[in-house]
Order: C-alpha cells, then sequence, then structure tokens
C-alpha cells in the first residue's frame, strides 16, 4: 500500500478514470453491435449519429486509437449505406 497522501489519491483516481473508461468502451461497442445488427436501415441510421459522437469521445481521450475509431466509423457507414 502506499504511503504518501498524493500516491493514496493517484490510486484513487486512476481507479474512477479505469471505470469510467470501461463503462463507456463498452457502451460504444454495444451501439456498434447494435448497428451491425439493425436490418432496417432507419434505425441504423439513428444509432450511427450517437455512435460516431462516442468513437470521437473515444479517440480524443486516447481510450481507443484514432485510427481505429476512423476505420470503426468508416465500416459503420458502409454498412449503413448498404440497407435497404
Amino acid at each position: 500500500m502506499a504511503n504518501h497522501k498524493s500516491s493514496i489519491k493517484r490510486i484513487r483516481s486512476n481507479d474512477a478514470k479505469r471505470e469510467r473508461n470501461r463503462y463507456q468502451h463498452k457502451s460504444t461497442r454495444t451501439v456498434v453491435k447494435a448497428i451491425r445488427k439493425a436490418h432496417k436501415k432507419s434505425e441504423a441510421e439513428g444509432l450511427l449519429k450517437s455512435a460516431f459522437s462516442m468513437l470521437d469521445k473515444l479517440a480524443k481521450t486516447n481510450v481507443i486509437h484514432f485510427n481505429k475509431a476512423g476505420n470503426l466509423k468508416s465500416s459503420l457507414q458502409k454498412h449503413v449505406n448498404g440497407l435497404n
């Protein structure tokens, strides 16, 4: 266990940030899966805007790499464009 006050606080804040990052990453993956499972173009387009926003936020905070966010956005847009 850490002895300094600052290192104890650092451990607490790291845990809080880790939990927040995990929650945001998992909820983004859930939206991405929902888009891929969607059969109607209208419902997929509704989720697409929120997914793009979530991916951009994850990339901005370095939870995921910005190239990965771009690749996901591109593949999701292609998928939605191919729906009827």
